[in-house]
Parts: structure tokens; sequence; C-alpha cells
């Protein structure tokens, strides 16, 4: 793991930013020595729904009406 120094992270953090993501490599930043930040690439997702593929379960069909046809009411009249 890749580590640097704050002051040279802060002159350079563009080109940083840009390191780690094409390389996906994290990088540890230190303050005197010690690590106190860690710079991590952000997960690769194209589109939120790709986040939710396989949490959903369903129960029935979801197309067809929750009351059977006869259950409404209809007044021939008014149609």
């Amino acid at each position: 793991m890749k580590q640097i120094n704050a002051s040279e992270f802060k002159a350079k953090c563009l080109a940083i930013l840009d390191e780690v993501e094409a390389s996906g490599e994290p990088v540890t930043i230190l303050k005197r020595g010690r690590p106190v930040a860690q710079l991590l690439p952000a997960p690769k997702i194209s589109r939120p729904q790709d986040a939710l593929r396989g949490t959903v379960t369903f129960y029935g069909d979801v197309i067809e009406p929750v009351l059977p046809p006869d259950a409404w009411e209809m007044d021939a009249g008014n149609v």
C-alpha cells in the first residue's frame, strides 16, 4: 500500500485521486509519520439499480388485480 505525507497529498491531491481511481490501490496519508487517513477507490456501480440486484423477492403475480372481476361493482347505466 502506498503511503504519502499530508503536505505532499495537499500539493498533489487531484493527481493522487486520479491515480487511486485508475489503479484501485488505496493510499495511506501520513501526518508526522503516523497514519491519519486512508484514501480508497469508490465502488464501481454503473447504475443505482445494480446495487439492489438480487435483493427483491416476488410473492405472487404483481400484474394481476388484487380483487377478482366479480368483486367490482359497476353501474351499467353510467357506462
